[in-house]
């Protein structure tokens, strides 16, 4: 995967949860783990759709949001 993409993903993703005020302890739960996030989140590790989902579903945005990017 294109390594740009991935890092505006995890750009949008580390912005999302923050705007929540919420800690990567605080997303790292429902099988996302606490080291996950902060790997997705430096864009050191993909991540699958099923995944990607159960993290939306933690911070409380749509898979979708995370993608409004350019």
């Amino acid at each position: 995967m294109e390594k740009s993409f991935i890092s505006k993903l995890a750009k949008s993703v580390k912005e999302k949860r923050e705007l929540k005020k919420l800690t990567q302890d605080d997303v790292g739960i429902n099988g996302i783990s606490r080291s996950m996030v902060s790997l997705l989140e430096l864009s050191k590790t993909d991540i699958t759709v099923s995944k990607l989902k159960i993290l939306a579903d933690n911070i409380g945005v749509k898979v979708k949001d995370f993608f409004d990017f350019e």
